[in-house]
């Protein structure tokens, strides 16, 4: 299949979906019919997309409706832009309480990355992390994602600083497991440590993580279970603000 007509059929698709959104259900002719192609092309479309569980066949026999995987979709999209917004208020509070600046970071392709960030009081850096990748092996709130799996190790971990961890075994994932929390020190730039601590979905997985940053010598290893303690906390806050109760 040539690179013009697979996108021709992911179009197909996608307009599938939509009258579907809009008539509620539809049978293969009639979608045959809108979007002019043969009955078995969309027959076709419609087998794969029934596969992917974004259509099903509703009990009027021959007629297709939305699947429960674009709810599926939708609910993840919708978490994420709830989660910047439900987030806000308590790291606002965390960053006065620690009195450091503090994010929320989420998986995304085998890196974290910040959707949120406030800057505490005490903060003397204007570095702004938010839509920056970091690397989860050398930051306390990959170190998190990559404990609870919501993300994986890449094959090879790079060095950032003389403190960057470098052999998977060495960074304590199941300690993270059981503590709660994870720390980095001086491993993504020198001077620089973090605490994180894990937010959970409706569903209980760990979708997120918020973290706590500052210059090594005010965020010192010694208070490092202090403030993971209180992000532990604003963690648990956070995922019953976006659904989660366990």
């Amino acid at each position: 299949m040539s690179n013009s007509t697979s996108v021709q059929s992911v179009d197909r698709a996608i307009a599938i979906l939509e009258i579907l959104a809009r008539d509620g259900a539809s049978r293969v002719t009639d979608l045959a019919t809108e979007l002019d192609v043969h009955k078995s092309t969309a027959f076709r479309l419609l087998s794969a997309l029934e596969q992917g569980g974004l259509v099903e066949q509703s009990g009027d026999r021959g007629r297709y409706r939305l699947g429960f995987g674009v709810v599926r979709l939708a609910g993840a999209a919708t978490a994420q832009l709830d989660l910047s917004g439900e987030s806000r208020p308590v790291c606002l509070r965390l960053a006065v309480e620690i009195g450091e600046t503090v994010n929320v970071a989420v998986p995304r392709n085998g890196d974290a990355i910040n959707i949120t960030q406030v800057r505490g009081p005490a903060a003397i850096s204007g570095h702004n992390w938010v839509g920056q990748r970091t690397p989860a092996h050398a930051t306390s709130s990959g170190k998190v994602l990559l404990a609870f799996g919501a993300l994986r190790l890449p094959s090879e971990l790079e060095r950032y600083t003389p403190n960057t961890i470098t052999e998977p075994d060495e960074l304590g994932l199941e300690e993270i497991r059981e503590r709660g929390w994870a720390a980095a020190v001086e491993e993504l730039e020198v001077g620089l440590n973090a605490v994180a601590a894990p937010i959970r979905g409706s569903d209980g997985t760990v979708v997120a993580a918020v973290s706590a940053s500052g210059p090594s010598y005010r965020l010192t290893p010694e208070r490092l279970p202090e403030v993971g303690a209180i992000l532990v906390a604003g963690a648990k806050e956070i995922s019953q603000r976006i659904g989660y109760y366990g």
